[in-house]
């Protein structure tokens, strides 16, 4: 099905008509056989970022589509209703450029942003460690301060596209408590430096996620990303537009979920007429689709507040929590719709229901997200 959007200007019509183009050619046909061999999609992020799709929401001056927020996320909402992993890696790129951007300097934006936007250089996002997920204050990864820059010491988790990106952005502690963490562009090689194998994971199985292992890897002076002790500050707001990034990518698997439950309850026939027609299902294939929309919705009131410049931290949350819920409930119901069929790999629906488990806990669970709004509501 493909999805009537309200979208601000021909501009941006004409570029979700390339995402379709470029989603339906490039993503579509090679999904499957990736997600089931496990492989990684070589040259397709180049292919994306020569499309300019890895950088839209960031000026026009440091080489980006500038494209409003809303705009973008319906971007990243194709990709996923074709693709859920390359979708999660786009978005997290997009995390990864956010530091250098928001907080860079005139000379860091110049020599790195450039070929990060334009995704020649794919980035990841290196927060989280074994002992610090959701409590990112306690994170314990160091970079101790020598005469040649910084030397990193320690270990990170769970980032996408660990081993594979050509740069991350790195949260490490140069001093105690929670304004003792620095950020940093980190390369995606160095000395000292190793990633661990591929996490065995449920779902999104084509886009490596690994722990890596620092082990006094020095970084050079230049790639300390705003002041010492700001890194919470950078990564928590990066973060506020990561889990719109999530939201939309959660859509947009819902969306592919509900598409194919509408068209083979269009085709299964049981008591001489087609599945659809009996209410039962058919209210619950409504349901399907009222979550959908009611996600987008929520995802695009988040984006259009960031894109006017109000406040919305608690609305990213909401939209988060409201559109990775939805995307659980409507992926598990697809595979309902197909009845035994749905519990078996020869359709997709039972991968959709995997990788949506996922997205109720990366960029801060949805309990975390719970907690972030009622901490805005008790203000």
């Amino acid at each position: 099905m493909t999805v009537e959007r309200l979208l601000p200007d021909q501009d941006a019509k004409d570029l979700i008509e390339l995402t379709r183009e470029i989603a339906d050619k490039e993503l579509a046909r090679r999904v499957d056989e990736h997600e089931r061999a496990e492989t990684y999609p070589e040259g397709l992020f180049a292919t994306l970022g020569a499309a300019g799709l890895l950088g839209l929401p960031y000026p026009e001056e440091f080489g980006g589509g500038g494209q409003p927020y809303e705009v973008y996320l319906q971007v990243i909402e194709e990709l996923a209703m074709r693709w859920a992993a390359v979708a999660v890696a786009t978005s997290v790129h997009t995390l990864a450029c956010f530091p250098v951007t928001a907080y860079g300097t005139p000379s860091q934006r110049e020599r790195w942003l450039p070929d990060m936007l334009a995704g020649r250089l794919i980035g990841g996002y290196s927060l989280s460690e074994p002992q610090a997920g959701s409590d990112a204050g306690a994170l314990a990864c160091k970079a101790e301060r020598v005469e040649t820059g910084y030397r990193i010491t320690g270990s990170k988790a769970w980032i996408t596209h660990g081993g594979i990106a050509d740069f991350y952005a790195l949260f490490a502690r140069t001093g105690e408590g929670s304004r003792g963490i620095s950020c940093f562009l980190a390369p995606g090689a160095a000395d000292g430096l190793t990633f661990g194998r591929p996490e065995e994971k449920m779902g999104l199985h084509a886009v490596p996620t690994t722990s890596a292992h620092w082990d006094g890897a020095i970084l050079e002076d230049d790639r300390l990303i705003g002041e010492e002790g700001q890194g919470l500050q950078i990564a928590f707001s990066a973060l506020d537009s990561g889990r719109l990034g999530i939201a939309a990518c959660a859509t947009g698997l819902a969306q592919a979920a509900l598409d194919e439950a509408v068209a083979y309850a269009k085709e299964r026939q049981t008591f001489g007429k087609r599945i659809i027609d009996h209410q039962g299902l058919g209210f619950l294939l409504a349901d399907m689709a009222a979550g959908v929309a009611s996600a987008r919705a929520t995802y695009l009131d988040a984006a259009r507040r960031r894109d006017a410049g109000l406040p919305y931290s608690k609305q990213a949350s909401i939209a988060k929590l409201v559109a990775t819920d939805a995307a659980m409930k409507v992926t598990t119901d697809a595979v309902q719709v197909f009845g035994g069929y749905g519990y078996t790999r020869e359709f997709r629906v039972e991968r959709y229901m995997r990788e949506a488990k996922i997205m109720q806990i990366f960029e801060g669970t949805n309990q975390i997200q719970r907690l972030v709004i009622s901490r805005h509501l008790a203000k």
